[in-house]
């Protein structure tokens, strides 16, 4: 992401509203339409902004214990009619309850919780993260 680790800063990407517009500009540049857009930790600060704007144009939403949910209200969680899969290992005690906190908002979502994995529940337990994020995926429009 820009501005993170390694890469180089993008002015663009300083605000809400920025980091909503690069996703969108991304997504545009790929020619997605309707995708599911999968969420882990720092890629909340994009993914939940677009979400909240533009979560019709998106066939599922799968946030991953994402960074800045209590951004939001939950008023504008329940505006969101995306499909959402929140999902995350029980291990994460820190990030991944704050998350749960605030997204269970969202009016359809349901929870994956992964036994024994961490804050990267998708590196600790790949198999099991891959069977919930395809369970999720086939029970889409």
């Amino acid at each position: 992401l820009p501005g993170y680790g390694d890469s180089p800063s993008v002015e663009m990407v300083v605000t809400a509203q920025g980091r909503r517009t690069f996703l969108d500009h991304v997504l545009q540049e790929l020619g997605m339409q309707r995708p599911v857009l999968v969420s882990p930790s720092m890629s909340g600060r994009f993914a939940l902004p677009f979400l909240l704007a533009h979560g019709d144009r998106l066939a599922g939403f799968v946030p991953i214990a994402p960074v800045g949910t209590k951004d939001y209200t939950a008023e504008q969680y329940r505006g969101v009619q995306t499909p959402t899969l929140i999902l995350y290992g029980d291990r994460d005690t820190r990030l991944a309850p704050q998350a749960l906190q605030n997204l269970k908002h969202l009016p359809e979502h349901r929870v994956a919780v992964l036994p024994g994995a961490g804050h990267a529940c998708y590196l600790d337990k790949p198999e099991d993260f891959h069977q919930a994020l395809l369970g999720f995926l086939r029970q889409l429009k």
